[in-house]
């Protein structure tokens, strides 16, 4: 089962980039996010990384069902793209691409999820219940922070700059 979630961001595909090819910080950047580890690094610059996130169940209690795998990723700076295969958990053999393209005012960030478990229907149920809800909620999140990036220069008032002294006495 092949599925594409995504979103139009009003940021740079530059600084979305930057923002989401540093996995081993999604813990501290994506509040959903229990851990993101890197347990390996290769030769080659790919990354093993345990991920655990929580699944929203009651959002309003703050409550969520942790989802924990294990993925081999690199980026693709030249054409902005993030890979991921997991290679452990529920969803192992899991192959995700990231796309981030430029657009007139800013990028569109998809991400294309190909699953094909042995089981039959566990595919839709896993990206019904787990993955459409926690990859929504991963590009809001960077959408947020990248958005807020571009426009935390325009936020200064003349009021909320600090003034200048004039040493010259």
């Amino acid at each position: 089962m092949r599925t594409t979630i995504g979103i139009e961001i009003g940021a740079p595909p530059d600084l979305v980039f930057r923002l989401a090819r540093d996995v081993g910080s999604w813990e501290r950047l994506l509040p959903h996010y229990v851990r993101s580890r890197v347990v390996e690094r290769r030769p080659d610059g790919s990354l093993v990384v345990d991920f655990v996130a929580r699944r929203p169940l009651l959002a309003v209690l703050g409550l969520g069902l942790p989802v924990a795998w294990r993925s081999l990723t690199w980026s693709e700076p030249e054409s902005y793209q993030l890979r991921f295969v997991h290679v452990a958990g529920a969803t192992r053999g899991m192959d995700v691409t990231w796309r981030i393209e430029p657009t007139a005012t800013g990028c569109r960030v998809s991400i294309d999820h190909d699953f094909r478990p042995r089981v039959p229907g566990f595919a839709a149920f896993v990206d019904r219940w787990f993955t459409r809800p926690i990859a929504g909620r991963t590009l809001a999140t960077f959408k947020a922070l990248a958005e807020a990036l571009v426009e935390a220069p325009l936020r200064l008032s003349e009021s909320d700059r600090a003034p200048t002294t004039n040493l010259r006495t």
